[in-house]
């Protein structure tokens, strides 16, 4: 007995030939899909056969042309989204090791710079030495005072500290922001997954709506025919 599984076909694309159970079937292709492929190779036809790479190929192409009749232009980060879709991909992994990386003794010393310099235990600290500073020239070393009024040592230690505490923020924060980018650029690429997807899930929707109700047609058009037999059969007896 033949086996239909060892059945070979060709595809109308490539020419190559293999199983009929591994080959796609162009007439379960939605309407979309299958209008690129004919654009391309017009001897394809809804009883054809393609191979599952030469679907996939055109599967990319078809988001390809999605994303750039969105976006004018398909980026990096749109074609990493594109590939996760081609071979299965999931996007959403996790970021952590990617982010966490070792960071030096500056970058460290940077950080608690920062940390510490956006605290109020810094604000409370640094007025109270400057409290501290002006009670002892005013006060108590009011005859010899080593930085008297109008406190130019003071000012001088405080702009010195204002400039190499902005810069060492600055380094804090653009590590941060880079951390930050990486997340959002991967929130960017699963929402976009996300939003591709469902456009391919509602346009095959829409393909299987639309064969469905050609088979239902089809089958109450046999329902008619067996109906208009019966109808002449007992239009028959009765005669």
């Amino acid at each position: 007995m033949h086996d239909e599984n060892q059945t070979l076909v060709t595809c109308a694309v490539t020419g190559t030939q293999m199983r009929i159970q591994k080959a796609y079937s162009a007439n379960n292709l939605r309407q979309q899909l299958f209008d690129l492929i004919v654009s391309e190779h017009p001897n394809v036809n809804r009883l054809s056969y393609l191979t599952p790479e030469c679907v996939n190929e055109y599967r990319e192409k078809y988001i390809r042309n999605l994303i750039e009749e969105e976006y004018g232009q398909v980026d990096q980060l749109q074609n990493e989204v594109i590939n996760a879709i081609k071979h299965s991909k999931i996007l959403s992994y996790k970021i952590g090791n990617e982010i966490a990386e070792i960071p030096t003794f500056g970058e460290r010393i940077a950080d608690k710079i920062a940390l510490f310099g956006g605290s109020w235990t810094f604000i409370l600290s640094f007025f109270g030495f400057i409290m501290i500073w002006i009670g002892v020239n005013v006060y108590f070393l009011s005859q010899s005072a080593f930085d008297p009024y109008p406190f130019i040592l003071l000012n001088l230690i405080l702009s010195c500290l204002a400039s190499i505490q902005a810069p060492i923020i600055m380094m804090s924060q653009n590590r941060q922001e880079h951390k930050d980018r990486i997340r959002g650029e991967h929130d960017y690429k699963i929402n976009l997954k996300a939003e591709l997807e469902i456009k391919l899930l509602h346009e095959k929707m829409d393909h299987l709506i639309v064969h469905q109700h050609q088979r239902l047609l089809e089958i109450q058009e046999l329902q008619a025919d067996y109906l208009k037999d019966i109808m002449h059969k007992l239009n028959g007896n009765k005669t």
